[in-house]
């Protein structure tokens, strides 16, 4: 079994077809055919249902799948890490974050990199929840994390501030004209709610916070995107929860950002109304990845300067 026959295996999964595989990896049909019936051999059975028109997997060709991904996937990051190791002159450096990062905090530094780094081309990879990104990470699809800090990682990690949550009201709300608003002030609120909306523990911040002072969240839209609910939020159909740099990103000065006052707090032990951010990874940041990370000192926005964590 080799690395080769596992990329030519993902080739065919992926396309659903020998043919159009052959042509992505620009290789013969038949030699294509032969690497994957010898890797078959090596794993004993059949990975792959051949039919008139395309492919399916096989039993066994579903549980050899996701383990084929993970070797594929460890070994390009395995000779971006190397190459990484020697410099940042030149290669591909791969990110992952959550979508409201991607939106409100990594365009500055990503203009930044470019700036200081032509050479190495960014590759970023957004998921919808922090459980998806650490999950993802864990699997190898990125070099690196942007994102709240992880509760528990047993790898390198790099904090870089925190980031606030704000309540977002257009301008015409009657809360405009004031820089902070008590949560049970919004009790009789209608509220734009998010598939991405942050958890701790398990259990949505907004619904554990609202609870706390006596009230459940009145939910009148639901969207897929924070920068959507935010968007909602400035145009009037109710108020929402959201981190305040990814706000700004979302729809500029479009909108009324008040503090919480006392604001709830996020996660037990933190400091209220905030939540921690760091850079993480499964290997030591050498090379481009440790460039990347120190940019967060000194140019990530609405972020206090980063600071290695403690033993």
């Amino acid at each position: 079994m080799s690395l080769r026959q596992m990329e030519y295996f993902l080739a065919v999964v992926e396309e659903s077809s020998f043919t159009r595989a052959a042509d992505a990896l620009h290789v013969t049909q038949p030699a294509l055919s032969h690497q994957v019936k010898a890797l078959e051999r090596s794993v004993g059975g059949a990975l792959l249902e051949r039919l008139p028109r395309g492919v399916r997997l096989t039993p066994m060709g579903r549980a050899f799948l996701p383990h084929a991904q993970l070797a594929v996937r460890s070994a390009r990051q395995a000779e971006r890490a190397a190459r990484a190791a020697a410099g940042v002159a030149g290669g591909e450096l791969h990110i992952a974050t959550v979508h409201a990062l991607a939106v409100g905090l990594l365009p500055g530094i990503a203009a930044r990199w470019r700036a200081l780094h032509p050479g190495v081309s960014l590759v970023l990879r957004e998921y919808g929840s922090t459980d998806a990104l650490e999950e993802q990470l864990e699997r190898g699809v990125a070099d690196l994390a942007v994102g709240p800090e992880p509760a528990q990682w047993l790898g390198p990690l790099l904090r870089i501030g925190r980031e606030e949550l704000v309540i977002v009201v257009p301008f015409d709300d009657p809360l405009a004209g004031r820089g902070a608003v008590r949560l049970a002030e919004l009790a009789d609120r209608d509220w734009i709610r998010c598939a991405m909306e942050l958890l701790s523990d398990g259990v949505l911040v907004l619904d554990r916070a609202c609870g706390a002072v006596g009230f459940t969240p009145r939910t009148v839209l639901r969207t897929e995107h924070t920068s959507t609910a935010v968007r909602m939020a400035a145009a009037g159909v109710g108020v929402v929860m959201a981190p305040a740099h990814m706000v700004r990103g979302a729809v500029g000065e479009d909108c009324v950002l008040l503090s919480l006052d006392p604001s709830p707090r996020l996660r037990p032990g933190g400091p209220p109304g905030h939540r921690p951010l760091a850079v993480f990874s499964r290997v030591p940041l050498t090379g481009a990845a440790e460039a990347f990370a120190e940019l967060f000192g000194a140019r990530a926005p609405a972020v206090p300067a980063a600071g290695a964590r403690p033993d």
